[in-house]
């Protein structure tokens, strides 16, 4: 029996149903549902059983603690799944150099007689090629020129202003109080520059 990998039990209580999928979009299909006439027959015993009680309501009992595991494989539900490949099979090709199973809508070159996978279209093809080429150029384009010229890349970059603690998007000195971004003290022994803050000179040790 074919689809046996690819393919979701969607069965209730009442009747058999199963999703066919796409191994290569994915793309789902769903057989037409098979009611259960053995089901149908002891849901109207049941219904009888409980209106008239006595004996018929003992069969009744007797028809639900009788289990029926549609997880196995019984006849009934063999006989669904069979008319379910059969339903569903016209919309899916199965392809003799992967050995998935495709949707003949999406996935499936009729004029090779492959999946996509295998033989993906020309044009498509092209068109995919011609896309990513593109877009590498574009980073190639983008690599090539300056951005840097501009940029003061001695100076570390501040995102918040140490003085009123306003968010900034780089530069020397903050747009809302214009204090500099990067102050600086200098040693009063040996003239080297520190970062504000700094308690003591790093080159030569002397209390700032």
């Amino acid at each position: 029996m074919p689809f046996t990998d690819n393919f979701s039990d969607l069965s209730n209580a009442q009747g058999y149903q199963f999703e066919f999928r796409c191994e290569r979009c994915g793309n789902g299909y769903r057989s037409a549902f098979q009611r259960d006439a053995m089901e149908t027959g002891r849901s109207m015993l049941r219904a009888v059983g409980s209106f008239f009680g006595g004996t018929l309501q003992q069969l009744s009992s007797s028809a639900d603690q009788w289990k029926y595991d549609r997880a196995t494989n019984s006849s009934a539900k063999d006989r669904a799944l069979t008319g379910a490949v059969e339903e569903i099979t016209p919309r899916f090709r199965q392809c003799r150099g992967c050995s998935d199973w495709m949707c003949a809508d999406q996935c499936w070159n009729e004029e090779i007689g492959q999946c996509l996978r295998c033989s993906p279209i020309v044009a498509e093809e092209i068109s995919r090629a011609q896309a990513a080429a593109q877009r590498d150029q574009i980073w190639d384009k983008a690599r090539e020129k300056n951005w840097t010229k501009d940029l003061d890349l001695g100076t570390r970059a501040k995102l918040t202003c140490p003085d009123c603690g306003l968010k900034v998007d780089g530069g020397k000195f903050c747009t809302g109080c214009g204090s500099s971004l990067a102050p600086t003290v200098h040693c009063g022994e040996c003239g080297k520059e520190s970062k504000a803050g700094a308690v003591f000179c790093a080159d030569c040790g002397h209390r700032l």
